[in-house]
């Protein structure tokens, strides 16, 4: 009886493989099994490992070790020769022993190259167990070690090698580096944590039930691989759900982020909305939708992290929002969380918000991300915005300023009034955006005295930097920037160091929250926030970066700045406003020497965003992770320019 199965199994098997070996032709792709020898000239092997026996995921079992037997299989391993062959005959010989009590018992042997198998001794009993879908095949493997290079695959094959030590899985492949540490800290491990086999066992069980969901959502376009998409899915969702989740609910859950998902594949592209203003005709088209398609009244909560009379920053926010409330009247209705922290009752309060109605969310601090990131993937039709940048994320907007619009004002003040050539400056956190920021002022002082040096400073770091740069006997200085105009207390924005040692304050830029809010909810009622998603399948995730020219930033002039360096000020600040200035758009060379900009260049706001440099009349550095204090690191991993090389904390939050 065995026998008639095996020879129906070989036709079942057959017709697999000349169906492949046909899409291969017709796709110009070579039909037949890959060959490791041929894969290996001109490659140079460092060494090699005997990884003794384990077992082998069948799918990535990609060829044979030589050349003599490829033509009788097709790609995916299944056989190309007739059942009248003394290939088919051995074949059927062992599909029959794999139905009987005996069974396949003898490990195949295989060479790995490059996280793939390739099998010197038992192709055919691998076609066996491939046809019958085997997810795994025991075999005595050896690892061809690559030399190392530059080369993305390399480095990326190099990283897996380090983390095979902790895990001795090879199902989990991931396409950008770093990858695994997450993995670790969304498991719960540290990141030098060897697994148990129990471990492996549970979490190869686990990812079996996400995998075979997964296959329903296949898309041949994406690159990204199973362990990718299981990082996004993590964000959300907890690993230990999927023992008892049912396939269909798992599956719902991979449509809530499978737009995040196309952007990770696209290298989380991020679309950069620096324009708040809408054309004369898009107006009038939607004024005429208006009162038929777009909400008349908005539910709003605001969720901050701190309370106001601890932080600055969530006052600042707290008088945007009652400037949003006083213009928008009753159109808007809002509700306020304080101080929730960014765990649990963070959460807690953004599904009270969506019980009590809210149609939008607005979360004021980064480190809420991800709690928006999970309530906006369970509840898609409340609009989450998140007070951050460069977040590729669909679900959830960010929203920043380009504050470096407002530093590039203040150096060229600072550069006027300085009575040397050295002009202090205090940064906040080495965060996306702040380097931008120092090297506008920097530019701007350089402007109005090319011989400006800037001495840069942290306040992240421990000790005291502000009384570092006023030990120091400078003149001017640059600090934090005062959180809203008419601001007072203490040493804020660019202020002058008087001859007592007092100070007295001659200008900042400063965060108009209120305008970002007024304008924001506008674009909800009138419709132009949809423009920004022109379909419901869109794989960006939204910044608005918006600066002076729509009114977010301002920058605060006191009355100690003499009539003429105000007077360029206000030049500069309306040239900037229309665009006839740009502060990167001029000569700039950094600390190494290196030509940013020979004058011709206009920097992409994505460039912008993401410098990671400094200008060469800077001195001073960038810190390091090890060197910030702990509300650094914790800021800094989030939002620092460095943050993919930061090692996730289990619990931490993983981006």
């Amino acid at each position: 009886m065995s026998l008639e199965e095996a020879r129906a199994q070989y036709a079942s098997a057959l017709k697999a493989g000349r169906k492949a070996y046909k899409e291969n032709i017709h796709r110009g792709r070579y039909p037949y099994l890959q060959d490791l020898d041929e894969i290996l000239e001109g490659c140079t092997i460092a060494g090699q490992m005997g990884l003794g026996l384990i077992e082998i995921p069948t799918e990535m079992i990609a060829g044979t070790k030589t050349k003599g037997r490829t033509s009788a299989f097709a790609s995916n391993f299944m056989p190309l020769l007739s059942e009248n062959s003394e290939f088919g005959t051995k074949w059927m010989q062992l599909c029959a022993a794999h139905l009987s009590d005996e069974g396949i018992r003898e490990p195949v042997r295989c060479y790995e190259y490059l996280g793939r198998f390739y099998v010197q001794e038992g192709n055919k009993r691998v076609s066996v167990l491939k046809s019958y879908g085997a997810p795994s095949i025991p075999g005595y493997v050896t690892r061809l070690i690559p030399e190392y290079s530059d080369d993305y695959e390399i480095q990326r094959y190099y990283e897996f090698m380090d983390y095979y030590q902790k895990t001795k899985l090879y199902q989990v492949r991931f396409s950008r580096p770093g990858s695994f540490p997450k993995l670790q800290a969304a498991l719960g491990y540290e990141a030098d944590h060897v697994w148990t086999t129990e471990e492996q066992r549970n979490f190869c069980s686990g990812f079996y039930n996400f995998s075979r969901a997964l296959e329903k959502l296949k898309d041949e376009n994406l690159s990204v691989t199973r362990a990718d998409v299981l990082l996004v899915w993590l964000l959300v969702y907890p690993f230990d759900s999927l023992k008892y989740m049912p396939q269909a609910e798992l599956l719902s859950t991979l449509q809530t982020i499978w737009q995040d998902v196309k952007a990770l594949d696209k290298g989380g592209p991020i679309e950069v909305n620096t324009d708040d203003e809408e054309t004369e005709d898009s107006r009038s088209f939607m004024e005429k939708l208006k009162a038929t398609v777009f909400p008349t009244r908005l539910k709003i909560a605001f969720v901050h992290e701190l309370r106001p009379e601890n932080s600055n920053w969530t006052k600042a926010h707290e008088e945007g929002r009652r400037k949003m409330e006083a213009c928008m009247g009753d159109k808007v209705e809002t509700m306020v969380y304080m101080g929730v922290g960014k765990g649990d009752i963070a959460e807690y309060a953004m599904e009270d918000a969506a019980n009590r109605g809210a149609q939008v969310i607005f979360t004021t601090t980064a480190p809420l991300i991800a709690q928006c990131r999970k309530f906006a993937a369970q509840h898609p039709n409340v609009k989450v915005l998140n007070c951050s940048v460069a977040m590729a994320y669909t679900g959830v907007r960010t929203f920043y300023s380009r504050i470096y619009e407002g530093k590039f004002i203040s150096g060229a003040i600072a550069g006027a009034m300085s009575r040397n050539d050295h002009i202090g400056y205090l940064a906040s956190y080495p965060i996306f955006g702040v380097p931008a920021g120092i090297n506008a002022f920097a530019l701007g002082a350089q402007l109005t005295n090319p011989r400006a040096r800037i001495d840069l400073k942290w306040s992240c770091v421990p000790g005291k930097p502000l009384d570092e740069l006023k030990a120091k006997g400078l003149d001017v200085v640059s600090t934090l920037d005062i959180p809203v105009p008419g601001w007072e207390e203490g040493d804020w924005g660019t202020f002058r160091v008087l001859p007592d040692g007092s100070t007295e304050l001659l200008a900042s830029p400063y965060w108009d929250w209120g305008t970002f809010y007024i304008k924001l909810v506008k674009s909800i009622l009138d419709g132009s926030w949809d423009s920004l998603n022109s379909s419901k399948d869109s794989e960006h995730a939204v910044n608005y970066w918006w600066g002076i020219a729509s009114g977010v930033i301002g920058i605060e002039y006191s009355d100690a700045i003499p009539p003429g360096v105000k007077a360029l000020a206000l030049i500069l600040q309306d040239c900037i406003t229309n665009d006839s200035i740009r502060p990167f758009h001029r000569p700039v060379k950094s600390q190494d020497g290196t030509v940013r900009n020979d004058g011709s260049k206009y920097f992409t706001h994505e460039e912008i965003l993401n410098m990671d440099w400094l200008c060469d009349n800077v001195d001073g550095y960038i810190p390091p992770f090890e060197e910030l204090n702990e509300k650094g690191q914790n800021i800094a991993r989030v939002q620092g320019i460095y943050r993919d090389d930061i090692i996730p904390e289990k619990e931490g939050v993983i981006l």
